[in-house]
Order: structure tokens, then sequence, then C-alpha cells
């Protein structure tokens, strides 16, 4: 029986949303903290002698951008304008809402390299095309401070496609994060604990091929996991068939495995809490007014070059009679322009969404600034803030993944003012995280001879108010690293 086949030619619309190379520029540098911005603009300042550092004295104590919030809704009017005065490059506003004498506390500023930069500078050491380079860039920057990729692949080709213009699939993502995984130490670019577990492993087996160990636990982190999870010692070391011995040394190899790698690196190089240089000073003042900064006293005021302007202006006076060395100049200082008003202008753009995002969180989390109580902290997610700020949750998501504030109780990471929220019986909103407190004391509380089961816990937190499904018990109860009843006595 013959078959006819035939070809059929179709036509698609596809709608691709492609950023500008300064939207590109503008969305760098807002993933930036204090500190890389401040290497970020020194590299600029090098590379573009169009750009300089403005001769105005700037006080050794100024922060940019501060703004009060007194529990009212206040606009941001001033950085409106702000934003549109190309021609005066005054990004930083200087600090005059403190009507206090005291001044602001002293800050320790580190100097040591992040953990970021330190992988950038393995992944500059490798010899890859510039394609690979911009995905690994950019998986780098999705990495969480333990060094683990927590984003799927799938929602990361839909970023950068959307907001970096980049086009890629999950396998070319796969394959460059694979590279990552090589990098040191062993573990970083993990999408799971037990993928974590299994580089390190392997990565040892590299080093000791004979081991007879190594095969051993890495059949317990991959074949038998859920049991490893579970500390179900005596079902592993069945199912493996080897003796107590063996068993017992092998797990005591996993055990000195890192599950946080990306901790240890910082530890490593010295990033730690003590030398965290927040991005945003908060201060709570006795009248219940918050004032909030942006910490950039190491930043320099940026200006545009006066000489290079005057080259422009004395090119464009003479356009008709200019030769073709003439030409090339000017295109040559016009580039170097319009790349410094450019830079300048993400600057600029930078300060203002991190300072409008920074006062919707501190108005919705206002009774956590002005007590510290981490009770008082309400169920919040990003998409709050967005609707409050009227900026894509995107872009909340990369003012709140790498940024510190300080405040009168303390510096914390951004991401620690959001939760989820859980509504009880009584229609009362709750903080996941409040309730996580209930569940701890109830099992610091519990009888230490006879200690609660996930469904005994799950009844109690009903007959408080909060009817919980014992697995979304068991999920808190891990997420709190608190072990289960059995291994509670």
């Amino acid at each position: 029986m013959t078959q006819n086949s035939r070809q059929i030619q179709s036509q698609a619309q596809q709608q691709v949303q492609t950023l500008s190379p300064q939207q590109i520029l503008a969305v760098r540098l807002l993933e930036l903290p204090a500190v890389e911005l401040e290497d970020r603009i020194h590299a600029e300042l090098l590379e573009n002698p169009a750009l300089e550092e403005s001769n105005d004295e700037v006080g050794a104590d100024e922060m940019t951008g501060a703004t009060e919030d007194n529990g009212e809704n206040t606009d941001y009017d001033s950085l409106s304008d702000y934003l549109n005065e190309d021609d005066i490059p005054d990004y930083k506003l200087q600090e005059n809402n403190r009507s206090r004498d005291e001044r602001p506390e002293e800050i320790p500023f580190s100097e040591t390299t992040s953990f970021y930069e330190t992988l950038r500078q393995q992944l500059s050491e490798l010899d890859i095309n510039e394609h690979q380079r911009e995905l690994a860039e950019y998986l780098i920057g999705s990495l969480d401070d333990d060094g683990l990729l927590r984003k799927s692949l799938s929602s990361i080709e839909d970023e950068l496609a959307i907001y970096i213009g980049i086009t890629t699939n999950e396998k070319e993502l796969e394959e460059v994060l694979h590279i990552i995984q090589e990098f040191d130490p062993p573990g970083i670019g993990a999408r799971s604990l037990q993928e974590c577990l299994l580089i390190q492993i392997k990565r040892k087996q590299e080093s000791d091929p004979d081991s007879k160990l190594l095969p051993i636990e890495e059949r317990i982190i991959s074949d038998f996991y859920e049991e490893f999870t579970r500390k179900h010692w005596d079902k592993i070391q069945k199912k493996l068939s080897i003796n107590e011995e063996e068993f017992d040394a092998a797990m005591a190899d996993i055990v000195k495995l890192n599950p946080r790698p990306g901790a240890s690196l910082g530890e490593t190089i010295g990033r730690n809490l003590q030398q965290i240089v927040p991005d945003f000073i908060i201060e709570t003042y006795d009248d219940g007014t918050i004032s909030i900064n942006l910490n950039n006293r190491n930043i320099p005021e940026l200006r545009m070059n006066p000489e290079f302007s005057s080259m422009i202006e004395e090119h464009t006076k003479n356009k008709s009679n200019q030769s073709k060395e003439n030409k090339e100049a000017y295109l040559f200082l016009k580039q170097k322009i319009d790349a410094a008003q450019g830079f300048i202008d993400a600057i600029k753009q930078r300060q203002y969404t991190l300072l409008t995002t920074m006062k919707a969180i501190v108005d919705l989390q206002r009774p956590f600034f002005l007590e510290g109580d981490e009770s008082l902290l309400k169920p919040m997610i990003l998409k709050d803030v967005a609707e409050r700020t009227g900026l894509d949750i995107s872009t909340i998501s990369r003012v709140s993944n790498s940024k510190y504030a300080q405040t009168n109780f303390g510096i914390y990471p951004l991401k620690f003012f959001f939760s989820d929220g859980y509504t009880t019986e009584d229609g009362e909103e709750m903080s996941v995280r409040e309730i996580r407190r209930i569940l701890k004391e109830c099992i610091d509380n519990e009888d230490k001879k006879k200690p609660l089961t996930d469904d005994e816990l799950a009844d109690i937190l009903k007959e408080k108010g909060y009817p919980i499904a014992r697995r979304t018990v068991a999920k808190y109860r891990q997420q709190l690293n608190i072990p289960v009843a059995r291994l509670r006595k």
C-alpha cells in the first residue's frame, strides 16, 4: 500500500517582549546589593571617560533617597521630578528628614568578595561561548543564599525571554547548570538537597575512585533518599545487604557533607551577619515616624564630563564641514555621552524602585517596624507589594532577593518580611510564621517521654482555632528542623 506524504506550512503569530539595552542595564543594576553596586560604578567610571565623579563634597554620613513614613499615604512627587532631571547629576539626595541631633549608627562595611562574585570569577575562567556565559550569569544570580537553585528551569526560561530578551530552552539551561555544578564548593547549583549531596559524593568519587564506601553512600542518597530523610536506618541497611559496620561508616561520611554549600562559601570569605552591608536604613522615632533611606554612602556622585559635552557642542556646530575623521570622533563622543547618561538614568531608576518597594514593605509591616516584634508581621507576598507600588512582581522579586535592611531592631534580609497567610476559623488572617511559632511552643512544652505525633499536634492546633491538616503540620515541623515524635524522646 502506497502512502502519500505531504508537507504543510503554517504561520503563527507569537508576541515576544524584548527589553532595550537601557532596560537590561536597569534590571541588572537593580539586582545588585550596595557593595556590588559600588564595584559596578567604579568599573563604569574606568570604562567610560564621559562619566566622572562630581567634585561636589558629599558628607560622609549621607544616605541617599531619604523619605519619611508617618502612617499616611505619602507619594513620591519629588522623586518623580528627580527622575526627569537629565541635566542635573543629583541622584544622591541629602538626608533632610533627620530632625534629631543623633548621628546615624556607623555600619561595618565588608571588603570581602561576595558569594556571587566568587562564582562569577570561576565562570570567567571557563572557555564557553557568549550565549552560555549569559545563561550561566543569570543562573548564578538566581541561586539562593544556600547556593541552591530553587526556581524551576522553565520559569528561568520565561524570565530570560521576557526580561532579558534571551531565547533558550530547558535542555540548554540544564547543560549550563551542570557546568555551574562543577564549581567549588561541591553542591553549588543543586536543585534540591538530594542533588546537592549526590554532587558532593560524585566529586569525592572522582578523587577517590577506589573507595568502597562512596558507592554505598551514593545508593543511600539516590535510591533510598526518602528512608534516609525519615531516618529508617534498619530498612536502608537491609535493602543494601551490608553489615552494620559498613553502614555506620557510610553514614558517618554522609553527615559530613554540606547541605548549604553557599552558606559555607560565605563563611570562608568572611561573608557573615556582622559584615553584611544593608541596602536600606530604616529608623523608627518615638513619635511614630519611620525614615527610609538608601545606604549609598560609598557610592560616588556621578555627572557627565563637561569636556565631552563641550566637544559634542563644537562638533554639532560644524557638522557641515567635517572630515571623515571628525565624523568618527563625533560618533565616538556621542556613544560615550549616551552611555554615560544612560548609566546615570539607570542609577536613578534603581534608587526610585528600591525606595518605592521599601516604603510599601514598611507600610504593610508598619507594626513590626514600630515594635520589632516578629509576631506582628502580617502575611505578605510579592503580589501585595507589587499591587501597592504598581511595579511588576518580577521587579519586587529582584529587589527582595539579595537586599538587607537595617532597622532599630537589627539587620534583616528583605525576604524576612514576606510570608504566606492563613485564615483562622474566626476569619482572622495570620502569618504562617505565627502558626509555626505556636507549633514550636506546643512541641517545646510536650512531655518528652511521650512526644506529640503530627496527628496529635494537628488536633491541638485545631482546638486553638487552626484547622490544619496533618501533612501541613509535618511540613511546618520540618521547616523548623524538628524531627518526628519517635526521634524526640
